[in-house]
């Protein structure tokens, strides 16, 4: 029995998230008293007898199949996600990538929410489209409306809360509502979030996708994603997952067990130092728009307070006009703003973007550059500082322009 199964027995309940990510997928008992579960690589197994190697039933049997290392972060995933199983991948993406093909078959359409991350988008429009799946993309704050697109042949409902980018929030409970009725999967990328944050599955949703790269292991040094299913999902995800035969290193999967133990008091310094720059950065003249949906007044403030209990450090603002080379005299000069992609480590980071590029359903609208923030684990101040002198930087360069 587990600490955690202890504690429920006798305290008549489960104990608080925080508390499960610290002691779910570790077994000392097992591993002759080690609070870690230890890095067991390998490949072959070996069977004891000719009837245990016919019938393959053992716990292990091949390591592409699961080791004791993957089994432990596996079930640690999924308590925290609350569903019936989870799946490891090589990368976030890859958990896109295969959870919609194990949902899907030639002559199929897929819903695909406007405010994708990017790489999902190319997926459907060049290999799936390939393979004759149609794609629609729908304005991610669509809600119930979503019933007007939905054909018969409509498989999956692909989302993402907050969307990449932009940050739109989408209503997951009513999207999968329609989604059921019309017998469609939905799948929810909850990276932004994490579980600890957001259940998509507690919401309707059948998968949730995560990039464990980000905040699961939170040092910017592992690549890993997750697929966590519901009970009616679990037979063509697992059935997919065995024939790709796609597998995740020990070492890897260790990393993401040692980033959940400290993930809750990472994920709260990060809702709250992002806050603070946000609401800062929402002051300053430069800046029209912040896009932060767990800002007050922030589009999809609501759907955040109704079905989330924290946020994250990622979000985005839209400046006034500046010329290119204004931009890159603030970015370039910054000191603690690395500028680079992937997030959820504890370092920040700034990237600009361009929404209008990687849209086809809906139009985004922005005055000027668009930035998107991940606000790491420094000080505030010292973060405000460095922005402090990077916008004088700006509008020492760009200043006319900005004014007109």
């Amino acid at each position: 029995m587990t600490a955690l199964e202890k504690f429920q027995r006798l305290h008549g309940r489960p104990p608080r998230p925080a508390t499960a990510l610290a002691h779910s997928g570790r077994r000392p008992d097992e591993q002759h008293g080690f609070v870690n579960p230890p890095v067991q690589r390998g490949s072959t197994v070996l069977f004891p007898t000719l009837d245990a190697l016919l019938a393959y039933d053992q716990d292990y049997t091949y390591g592409r199949r699961g080791t004791p290392t993957s089994r432990r972060l596996e079930e640690a995933i999924c308590a925290m996600e609350g569903g019936a199983k989870t799946f490891l991948l090589p990368s976030g993406y890859a958990a896109i990538t295969a959870a919609m093909l194990a949902f899907v078959s030639a002559g199929d359409h897929v819903l695909v929410t406007d405010s994708v991350y990017h790489p999902a988008r190319r997926f459907c429009d060049r290999t799936l489209a390939r393979f004759g799946v149609e794609t629609t993309y729908y304005d991610p704050c669509i809600g119930a409306e979503i019933a007007a697109l939905m054909r018969p042949n409509t498989r999956v409902i692909l989302t993402e809360t907050p969307g990449s980018l932009t940050f739109e929030m989408q209503d997951i409970a009513a999207i999968a509502a329609v989604a059921r009725s019309c017998g469609a999967w939905v799948m929810t990328d909850n990276t932004w979030a994490t579980p600890l944050y957001f259940r998509p599955l507690d919401h309707g949703a059948d998968i949730s996708i995560q990039s464990g790269t980000k905040y699961v292991t939170g040092h910017a040094d592992t690549l890993i994603g997750f697929i966590t299913v519901n009970e009616r999902a679990l037979a063509p995800m697992k059935a997919l997952y065995e024939t790709l035969g796609v597998c995740v290193s020990p070492e890897d999967c260790f990393m993401a067990l040692r980033g959940l133990r400290t993930l809750a008091v990472r994920l709260e310094r990060h809702w709250a130092s992002g806050l603070t720059i946000a609401r800062w950065l929402a002051q300053r003249p430069d800046v029209t728009r912040v896009l932060h949906p767990a800002m007050p007044g922030a589009p999809g403030h609501d759907l955040w307070l109704r079905d989330f209990t924290g946020a994250s450090g990622l979000f985005s603002i839209v400046l006034k006009p500046y010329p290119r080379a204004a931009l890159a005299a603030m970015l370039d000069g910054l000191t603690l703003f690395g500028m680079g992609y992937s997030w959820g480590g504890f370092e920040s980071l700034v990237v600009p973007f361009e929404p209008e590029a990687v849209r086809s359903a809906t139009r985004f609208e922005a005055e000027g550059p668009c930035l998107r923030f991940h606000i790491g684990l420094e000080d505030t101040d010292d973060l405000i500082a460095d922005l402090t002198a990077g916008f004088e930087r700006l509008n020492a360069a760009g200043g006319e322009v900005a004014a007109s």
